[in-house]
């Protein structure tokens, strides 16, 4: 596979499945305009091994304004009309039961894990549509949108909201040949499962008929895929990655 010297937005990039996908996409050509709240040891090394192809800032996204003039700034940079779409994957999570959770908790959930991304993917797409008659957006999603998970509701709500707007925008954007999906990941062993002791772990691998969680490197292949001409027919679909747990 040639990437032609296209660029990503990527999202979420610091740690765990953001890290690994950046780390993939510049292994395979792709230039990654990245963003995350905090910088690390990690992204200085992606920083110094790439400089040509590696761009990362601070952002906050459940700030628009911030968002928006991330993506102004990236487009000024080596992407301009390379461009090639943006993979939505910053998420944040708390824990809770409903009636005692924090309103400010909710809307801080559901601004970072849906109204960013939808925020971050209109500032792509107004690029993209200048300049490109296909495109790529993938949402990074959860199998709690589809199934649940006790004490996650905001984080679930989140998350299947993010899987109604993959199906929305792909019939916006079909006709210019940009797709539109979302993964839905099964639990992987991330910061955002820290909640769960390994007694709930072992007992979500005995409830998986692969017998195992998910692991980093089966959502960054599938990522890997979609992004590809290969997949160039396949949209607004959410495609599971959770080895039959919720089949």
């Amino acid at each position: 596979m040639t990437t032609s010297g296209k660029w990503l937005i990527l999202s979420g990039v610091s740690r765990g499945l953001g890290l690994a996908l950046a780390r993939d996409l510049l292994a395979q050509g792709y230039g990654v305009a990245a963003c995350s709240t905090t910088h690390n040891d990690d992204l200085a090394a992606l920083e110094a091994d790439h400089p040509a192809r590696f761009l990362w800032r601070s952002v906050d996204m459940a700030a628009a304004a911030a968002i928006e003039a991330f993506v102004a700034e990236a487009c000024q940079q080596p992407p301009g009309e390379r461009l090639w779409g943006v993979i939505n994957n910053a998420g944040m999570s708390v824990e809770g039961i409903l009636s005692t959770l924090p309103v400010r908790d909710i809307e801080h959930v559901l601004q970072v894990n849906l109204t960013g991304a939808i925020c971050l993917t209109r500032a792509v797409l107004r690029q993209m549509m200048k300049t490109r008659k296909s495109g790529r957006v993938i949402n990074i999603s959860s199998i709690t949108g589809l199934r649940g998970y006790t004490g996650l509701t905001a984080y679930a709500a989140s998350k299947a909201g993010l899987d109604g707007f993959s199906r929305a925008l792909a019939r916006e954007v079909g006709r210019i040949g940009i797709t539109v999906n979302a993964i839905a990941p099964g639990y992987m062993k991330t910061q955002l499962s820290e909640g769960l002791d390994d007694a709930q772990l072992a007992q979500i691998v005995r409830r998986t008929p692969l017998n195992r969680l998910c692991e980093l490197a089966d959502v960054v292949h599938l990522a890997r895929f979609l992004l590809s001409e290969d997949a160039a027919f396949i949209t607004g679909q959410t495609l599971v990655v959770d080895g039959g747990l919720t089949s």
